[in-house]
């Protein structure tokens, strides 16, 4: 596996990490098979691990606690999320941002993610939605400073709203925030234009999220495809959504394949291409899955691949409004 530094913090991450979205209450998941799957990852060299208190209110966050366990002598990676106090995602600037991170909040969704996670500190504390109107809010600030201060995180991030990559420039100036989490996939190339270049410049860790496309780009989509109520996949992919996906899906699928490639492999390359990007976070609940994607580290797209790939950027507008 594969290591890229964040500059700012000096940390080495794995290249491909694991999102743990997928083991907080989605149909089918368990936690015998989630725990074996991450093991296998501790086992081939991931040391990144993202969750958050919202997926399953804290059940993912116990899983990687186990994890952390039962490996006391892996330098493991853990990171994860306070929710917001409101409860909508993504977060909208119209609402004041006392509605949705104020300072008590965001201390006491952090205890509440040490004691799930049974350790005294968290590597990374993200805030799970956000928009930039609030970048000059005073309570969010402090309550990085006092949390980094009391030794409970040790670095603070922000996971910015699908397609909105540009929504966090504010919040990078106030120098607190050390990673920046992004949806990132061959659709989704909007953050290479002025969020990557940024973060760079910063020495600010990338967190790619969503390389799939909530499965889009695994290629195992049809048009028959439905997911059990309340999976979030349905209201993704709502009709007419699912079939606009599937016809740019298509061609997709048509180019790997005289490539003799795999989509799920290549999309994840793709996002490694660009070298802003600290580590890819795909979601994984199976050894297999674990086994696939972990193989990608340290095999490079060749440029004539790359180039083939640009043209399949999907401009997306967000569905709520500000």
């Amino acid at each position: 596996m594969k290591t890229r530094l964040i500059p700012r913090l000096g940390w080495q991450v794995s290249e491909v990490g694991y999102g743990m979205w997928g083991m907080g209450g989605w149909t089918g998941s368990d936690d015998a098979a989630s725990s074996a799957a991450l093991d296998r990852a501790v086992a081939l060299g991931c040391n990144f691990f993202d969750t958050a208190w919202a997926y399953g209110e804290g059940r993912s966050e116990r899983l990687l606690g186990g994890l952390v366990r039962r490996h006391p002598d892996a330098k493991l990676l853990t990171a994860t999320k306070v929710p917001p106090m409101d409860r909508v995602w993504p977060g909208k600037g119209a609402t004041p941002v006392d509605q949705v991170f104020p300072y008590d909040h965001i201390v006491d969704y952090t205890n509440r993610s040490l004691a799930n996670l049974g350790t005294d500190a968290v590597d990374l504390q993200q805030l799970h939605v956000w928009d930039d109107r609030w970048a000059t809010d005073d309570g969010w600030k402090r309550a990085a400073e006092d949390l980094k201060r009391a030794g409970k995180i040790r670095a603070f991030g922000i996971s910015v709203n699908r397609w909105e990559p540009e929504n966090v420039l504010h919040a990078l100036e106030t120098g607190l925030v050390d990673t920046v989490q992004v949806v990132h996939n061959i659709f989704d190339q909007a953050p290479e234009d002025v969020l990557f270049d940024a973060c760079a410049r910063k020495g600010i860790g990338v967190i790619a999220r969503v390389p799939f496309d909530e499965g889009s780009l695994t290629g195992t989509l049809t048009p028959q495809s439905r997911w059990p109520d309340g999976d979030f996949r349905n209201i993704y992919f709502q009709p007419p959504k699912l079939q606009e996906t599937l016809a740019r899906v298509e061609p997709l699928k048509a180019l790997v394949r005289a490539w003799d490639d795999s989509l799920p492999g290549v999309a994840l390359r793709f996002v490694l291409a660009h070298p802003a990007v600290t580590t890819v976070i795909p979601g994984m609940r199976t050894l297999a899955n674990v086994e696939a994607n972990l193989a990608v580290s340290g095999r490079p797209l060749p440029a004539s691949q790359l180039s083939a790939l640009r043209p399949f950027r999907w401009d997306r507008k967000p569905d709520h409004r500000p």
